[in-house]
């Protein structure tokens, strides 16, 4: 990856942060945490992965995201606002009465919205018929979805990861966001799911482990999973909770608090920091 590459990348996941913390601020609730540690994904995902249009949003051939953590789509409100999908401006509008941007996304109301979450667990399943139609339908298009760590704990992904096995879908890439927290405590403490790679593995897939937050590492993971035929793909990635804002960083109580003025205004001064840091 290029320097100028790589700096772009940093300088659009900083957007992305600060336009997570602009929807929790705005909404005083949300998910914070969890969004946070996919800003460095997504914004790969939508910056040099994903074939979408924001002109055309309904695309037939499209590769499709199913952001199954659903609670954490600030993330992806953010980063569709950068790619033009809708103005930044309605970011402020996170969870407000009539707004498309709900706090699960809603795939009939915000465009660029591939699958409406809910309940955890539920969108790899739907991610596999996704993938299955395009297999069934002779298209090209690739679906990708992004799981947490504490949603693994839901049988029904693992069902899905079954179904996924059988029909040798390698047009199918599951993101497994391993921050290590979720809403109860750790998830190791609450119900380990480890040891991970293994259990994909054991479920006919084919297995990467990355960095969350070092683009070189993600551009490495891709490009492998890019070479797999015949089975699908779990990407396994190491994350931290609340990335990018200091007192946010591997603390629990940011899973879904929204922060007050103070801190809203202590970890935009970081980001723009950080952000200005790379404009240099």
């Amino acid at each position: 990856m290029t320097q100028e590459k790589l700096e772009q990348l940093k300088a659009t996941a900083t957007e992305v942060r600060r336009g997570i913390l602009t929807e929790v601020h705005a909404a005083k609730s949300g998910h914070p945490g969890g969004s946070l540690s996919v800003a460095d994904i997504i914004t790969y995902l939508y910056s040099e992965v994903l074939r979408v249009d924001p002109e055309n949003p309904r695309w037939e051939d499209r590769d499709r995201l199913v952001l199954s953590k659903g609670h954490t789509c600030p993330a992806l409100y953010a980063m569709l606002a950068e790619k033009g999908f809708f103005p930044k401006e309605e970011l402020t509008t996170f969870r407000a009465i009539g707004s498309r941007l709900q706090g699960h996304p809603d795939m009939n109301k915000a465009p660029g919205i591939d699958f409406s979450a809910g309940s955890l667990g539920q969108g790899v399943s739907a991610a596999c018929g996704m993938a299955l139609a395009g297999k069934l339908g002779h298209k090209d298009y690739r679906v990708y979805t992004i799981l947490g760590d504490g949603e693994i704990e839901e049988g029904q992904v693992w069902e899905a990861a079954m179904f996924a096995d059988h029909y040798k879908l390698d047009n199918l890439t599951v993101i497994l966001d391993n921050n290590g927290l979720q809403i109860d405590g750790t998830v190791a403490e609450v119900n380990s799911p480890e040891p991970i790679t293994d259990k994909f593995a054991a479920f006919g897939f084919h297995v990467i482990t990355m960095d969350a937050h070092d683009f070189n590492d993600i551009e490495r993971a891709f490009a492998e999973a890019e070479q797999v035929t015949g089975k699908p793909v779990a990407i396994i990635q190491k994350s931290v909770k609340g990335k990018g804002v200091s007192f946010m960083e591997n603390q629990v109580s940011w899973h879904g608090s929204a922060p007050n003025k103070e801190q809203y205004e202590q970890a935009m001064a970081e980001l723009n920091a950080a952000l200005t840091q790379l404009n240099a």
